[in-house]
């Protein structure tokens, strides 16, 4: 199973706010430094973020971001199903799927299990379990900025 560079972007960013106390607003410059990504990637997905309700942006000047909810409720599953575009693992798994063998084939079912508990896994965990090391985190980042 592999991410995409958006789900994986979207959990930096969450990771990176929660290593700022929560009345401190966050740049996307400060974020983008830190993980050495580009800024205009990051604008939507920041974006998105705040119209799925895990962080609020503040507009104008004194402006930023930070996370809309505590860690402790930023669910790393939900917030997978919410960034992957789809989870077609195999070609199977898609609408236009041109495999002969399909009709007859279990191996669709096989990757469709494997695929369902890398989810159930992935809910066991919310971003608090992710940062419990935040002040390490928080080193890093400042570290990397530059």
């Amino acid at each position: 199973m592999r991410l995409t560079n958006y789900s994986d972007y979207s959990l930096r960013v969450l990771i990176y706010l929660s290593t700022e106390p929560n009345e401190k607003l966050v740049n996307i410059k400060d974020i983008a430094e830190a993980y050495d990504i580009s800024k205009n990637h990051l604008m939507k997905i920041i974006y998105n973020l705040g119209k799925m309700g895990y962080i609020e942006t503040i507009r104008g000047r004194n402006g930023g971001i930070r996370l809309a909810k505590r860690p402790s409720d930023i669910n790393i599953g939900e917030l997978i199903r919410k960034t992957e575009e789809d989870f077609h693992i195999v070609e199977c798994f898609e609408d236009n799927n041109n495999c002969v063998i399909t009709p007859v084939c279990s191996l669709k079912h096989i990757f469709n299990k494997a695929l369902n508990q890398f989810l159930q896994v992935l809910d066991e965990y919310t971003l608090e379990d992710i940062v419990q090391n935040n002040f390490m985190l928080k080193e890093y980042f400042d570290l990397n900025k530059k």
